[in-house]
């Protein structure tokens, strides 16, 4: 018998969705503030979470209940790489580094691969749902806010995925009818609100790298304004 996971998760998972959209990083990012490298140090995060996330559910793609959500084409590590390269160069895999934020969030994901798969499930629909449904917006938002001409957005393109909208049917269907009782789907659920409070960590960390280029930005506007005789500099200064 069914448990909807599917829509339990949704449900579920509300509180959380709309706390993580409300982190400063993620807001400003909204708004069309992308700050590039504060930007390039997310990818690198994710880089390492989808990585641990993909390993370990390549390892357990006969497991009876993760095998029903085995869909290779939402792999994201590869194209993480291909962004790596852009923002980083060549060298970016000296270059990349976890942080505290993503070593836990990975920590995590190898963690109950080891003791609890099933909570995998929780990760990929927090993760790759997210990604499918607004992929395209976010990428567009990228590329304005950073004046990408080409490259840099790969994570945010799924080449195997003809009709995304389809495919997440598809992936929610197969997530309401995997084998697993109550208990269980409400065991993932809760696992579900860890990640998005995982992510929320790592959006915290950048919020940080933001402000601080932000600033910089405004300082450095101020500074040049001043050095042109701005009368509006001027009023502000004496305000």
């Amino acid at each position: 018998m069914s448990v909807n996971l599917a829509t339990q998760l949704r449900e579920g998972t509300k509180k959380s969705h709309t706390m993580a959209e409300n982190v400063g990083f993620i807001k400003c990012f909204l708004k069309g503030v992308v700050e590039k490298n504060s930007y390039r140090k997310l990818v690198g995060n994710l880089y390492f979470v989808y990585s641990a996330m993909e390993e370990e559910m390549e390892k357990l793609r006969q497991h009876p209940v993760l095998s029903h959500l085995y869909y290779p084409q939402l792999n994201r590590k590869a194209s993480l790489e291909q962004d790596l390269h852009f923002y980083y160069g060549a060298n970016w895999r000296s270059e990349v580094q976890l942080s505290p934020a993503g070593q836990a969030y990975v920590d995590r994901i190898r963690e109950i691969s080891a003791t609890a798969p099933e909570l995998l499930v929780a990760h990929a629909y927090t993760r790759y749902l997210g990604d499918l449904s607004g992929g395209q917006i976010l990428k567009k938002i990228a590329q304005n806010a950073m004046n990408l001409q080409e490259g840099g957005t790969a994570f945010y393109e799924f080449a195997e995925i003809q009709d995304e909208k389809a495919f997440k049917n598809t992936y929610r269907q197969a997530m309401d009818d995997l084998p697993i009782d109550q208990a269980t789907a409400e065991r993932i659920v809760a696992e579900a609100n860890d990640a998005f409070g995982m992510n929320m960590k790592m959006f915290n960390e950048l919020e940080g790298n933001l402000i601080k280029a932000i600033g910089i930005m405004v300082f450095n506007t101020l500074t040049r304004r001043r050095a042109q005789g701005s009368t509006e500099v001027e009023l502000a200064t004496a305000d």
